[in-house]
């Protein structure tokens, strides 16, 4: 089956919604105007529950259907990124230093769309929660918003996301049971040693040939300390040192990425960082310690209804259901945590690549998604069984 004929009808909307949310990029839980919007269009809709003010500014909208059964989620998230765009479109962003570079726009749209026709057809048996959510974008809104209780206030059976691909055509699909995302993690090394003049080294202990052993060590941990095709990623991505050309410092940094599937992976790699900073330190005469924060957990689809989804997905246009898992990570982890579901891509088509200046979401890719989550809704909670 081809994309719903009442969605289609209703692209050059989708369209219009998106654009508009486009020119009002908000970063993390500071999303009142975006929520505003969506609380206005909901309520246009006519939604049965529209609540507002969840981890801050999130929303939980509620359609019920024909009939009484199940709750299904649908989550999209709302947050832009605090960075600058040059796309030079007509509808580019007007908040100085922010912008939708991750497709949020068009996430918040196609549920947008889906709302605008479960709410105008309700042909299922059982209710939708449209949940939106801030602060995606490194802070753990949808962490938030489970811990403020909305699975067990709702009801919330099984949930389900998307998220845009670039480079894939647009309104093709692919998933994969089990993890899809990864765990991501954050590092820093701190690192003190004795100043002085660079042209008297020996004065001085230097942070700086510490931390570039440190980070050569780093490297070892991937090739020689874990298992070839266990997934993992070591990023070194800082070091700062230094200010003058010849001044040796007081003090480097360095901070990193990690990203794993595997909970005994992590805890090698914590292992491993702390042993090479207290190794290192010991040789270099410096004192150094590991800052080591765990952030968002592995995301995790469950086998079921990832084949469900996968089945539905492949209704609208074309679904790999076998994809391979991916580095990034995805805060709908914690969601997937709290009730069984799946995360799906979306084909985005030839744009450029997520969180760049240049990204802008294709709105050709709006009306797949949206009618994905109608399909879904109305083959998970079918009025006839």
């Amino acid at each position: 089956m081809p994309v719903t004929n009442a969605i289609v009808n209703l692209a050059p909307q989708m369209t219009a919604w998106r654009q508009h949310l486009h020119t009002m990029p908000e970063v993390g839980y500071d999303t009142r105007r975006t929520a505003a919007f969506v609380a206005e269009q909901l309520r246009a809709f006519g939604v049965d529950e529209v609540h507002q003010g969840i981890a801050e500014n999130g929303i939980v909208a509620i359609i019920n259907g024909e009939k009484p059964g199940r709750t299904i989620g649908l989550r999209a998230d709302m947050d832009a990124l605090p960075m600058a765009e040059t796309t030079g479109l007509p509808y580019a962003s007007a908040t100085p230093g922010a912008m939708h570079a991750c497709g949020h726009d068009g996430h918040t749209t196609m549920l947008l769309g889906a709302a605008r026709h479960l709410a105008d057809t309700r042909n299922f048996a059982g209710r939708v929660a449209l949940i939106f959510q801030p602060a995606e974008e490194g802070g753990a809104g949808a962490e938030r918003m489970r811990r403020e209780g909305i699975f067990d206030t709702f009801d919330i059976a099984q949930v389900y996301a998307l998220h845009n691909a670039p480079g894939t055509p647009v309104g093709q699909f692919y998933t994969t049971p089990g993890p899809i995302m990864a765990a991501v993690d954050e590092f820093t090394i701190h690192i003190d040693g004795r100043g002085g003049h660079g042209a008297t080294p020996h004065a001085t202990i230097d942070p700086i040939s510490a931390a570039v052993s440190m980070v050569q060590a780093i490297q070892t941990i991937v090739s020689r300390n874990h298992y070839a095709l266990d997934d993992l990623v070591i990023s070194v991505t800082q070091i700062h040192a230094g200010s003058v050309f010849n001044v040796i410092p007081d003090t480097a940094m360095i901070n990193g990425t990690v990203r794993t599937f595997d909970p005994a992976v992590r805890q090698m790699v914590i292992d491993r960082l702390g042993q090479i900073t207290d190794g290192q330190a010991a040789s270099f005469g410096v004192t150094a310690r590991l800052e080591y924060g765990n952030g968002d957990p592995a995301t995790i689809n469950d086998p079921d209804c990832t084949a469900f989804a996968a089945a539905v997905a492949a209704e609208i246009s074309s679904c790999d259901a076998s994809a391979l898992r991916e580095m990034g990570a995805e805060d709908f982890s914690y969601m997937l945590e709290a009730r069984p579901g799946a995360y799906l891509f979306i084909g985005n088509g030839d744009s450029a690549g997520l969180h760049h200046p240049k990204y802008d979401f294709n709105d050709e890719t709006a009306p797949y998604g949206a009618s994905f989550f109608v399909r879904l809704i109305e083959r998970a909670l079918p009025l006839r069984s």
